[in-house]
């Protein structure tokens, strides 16, 4: 990266209090960005200042829609409006990096602001949104403002073609893959056993695609057990399984990262039975670099993800039948389950934050060529004007 350091500004749409990919992405690169010595300010709603990084400023207490198939905490209105302005004018920015710019979020409204150089980040892939057709006679003419278009796979880079006729240059997200290369193997994670990570409550990410697979597993596997980690009420979980399996799971509730990484290479298989929605998955890249053995529905991002079964296994997404029959060929052939996790492993430090963020940097350089600073839009860019109700 070089050595030249510049003031760098990224907006966060989402809740930052709340866990998710988006979320950590940006946490990830903001830190790497800070220890290469740039200036880095995020902006980002939270419920409180409380727990905040340094580099984080709250931009005000989101509010919660329903998004690609989940709930997203987002904040959007005049008063929002006039906080990221305040942010951009004292900012002096050389560059703003905006996350999900075309969904209803700050990143909007600093793309509608602003002027300068900014690079927008597109994590999404999905169907066109209910939410989107809202914003449509307005959200072109802004996202056209973006001077460089960056999408975290190629299933978000062609949900940006389908849906904005525009295109993107594919960075993934990234990992600290060293942190998840050293985890340590755990005894009472280990054998005949399943992992899962996720806010298990919401239906896209499989959990009860899994639950229905486990009566065929149970057959073949009798010692099989099942161990779930992430955010939600077990209570919820545990109605819909089967009282004589409901034995088989525990719930571990939120994980450290270094939990995380010994959880990784410590179950006989990470399974990620996800319905839809993901663009990437940044879970599934850590797995990878833990060295696990891996089973994930063939959704596209996750396909691609997997190598298209060279780095681990796919099953039909939404199909527990065929998960069940795939887990047990796996636990059942240790050979199969070592070769794809060391090639998996290896493939991984392609998503190491050594990587990746050269290649984000290398965008950043292409959007900064002619020295431009970010400032407030010169035009009357008001809220008025952006829910095209004045001039």
């Amino acid at each position: 990266m070089p050595l030249s350091k510049k003031r760098i500004g990224i907006v966060c749409p989402y809740g930052w209090d709340t866990p998710g990919g988006v979320q950590s992405h940006i946490g990830d690169l903001a830190e790497y960005l800070i220890a290469q010595g740039h200036h880095v300010s995020v902006l980002a709603p939270a419920l409180s200042d409380s727990e905040l990084p340094d580099y984080v400023k709250n931009a005000g207490r989101p509010i919660s829609i329903p998004y690609n198939g989940a709930i997203a905490r987002v904040l959007f209105g005049p008063i929002a409006f006039a906080r990221v302005r305040q942010w951009i004018a004292e900012g002096n920015f050389d560059l703003l990096h905006l996350h999900e710019p075309a969904i209803p979020s700050i990143s909007l409204l600093a793309c509608w602001a602003a002027e300068g150089p900014m690079v927008g980040t597109f994590h999404v892939a999905a169907k066109r949104q209910k939410v989107s057709f809202a914003i449509v006679p307005f959200l072109e003419p802004v996202i056209e403002k973006l001077t460089a278009r960056i999408a975290v796979s190629e299933a978000a880079r062609e949900t940006l073609t389908e849906h904005l006729e525009t295109d993107a240059i594919v960075v993934p997200n990234g990992i600290y893959a060293q942190r998840f290369k050293n985890g340590a193997v755990e005894p009472r994670w280990s054998g005949n056993t399943l992992g899962f990570i996720g806010r298990f409550q919401e239906p896209r990410k499989g959990l009860a695609i899994l639950i229905d697979a486990l009566p065929e597993i149970v057959r073949e596997i009798p010692d099989i057990k099942i161990f779930v980690a992430g955010p939600g009420n077990p209570e919820d979980a545990l109605e819909m399984i089967d009282p004589q399996y409901r034995a088989r799971f525990e719930f571990l509730g939120r994980i450290t990262e270094e939990e995380k990484a010994n959880f990784l290479a410590s179950v006989g298989l990470y399974v990620a039975p996800n319905t839809g929605g993901e663009s990437f998955g940044i879970i599934l890249a850590e797995a990878l670099a833990s060295g696990a053995s891996i089973i994930a529905s063939n959704i596209p991002a996750f396909s691609s993800l997997l190598g298209h079964g060279q780095y681990g296994t796919t099953f039909n997404s939404e199909n527990s039948h065929d998960l069940a029959i795939k887990i047990v060929q796996l636990l059942k052939d240790p050979e199969v389950r070592l070769a794809k996790a060391t090639l998996g492993k290896k493939y991984a430090e392609n998503f190491d934050w050594d990587v990746v963020a050269e290649k984000i940097y290398s965008v950043y350089q292409m959007a900064m060529v002619g020295g431009r600073p970010v400032t407030l839009s010169s035009e009357n860019r008001g809220w008025s004007k952006l829910m095209g109700r004045g001039e």
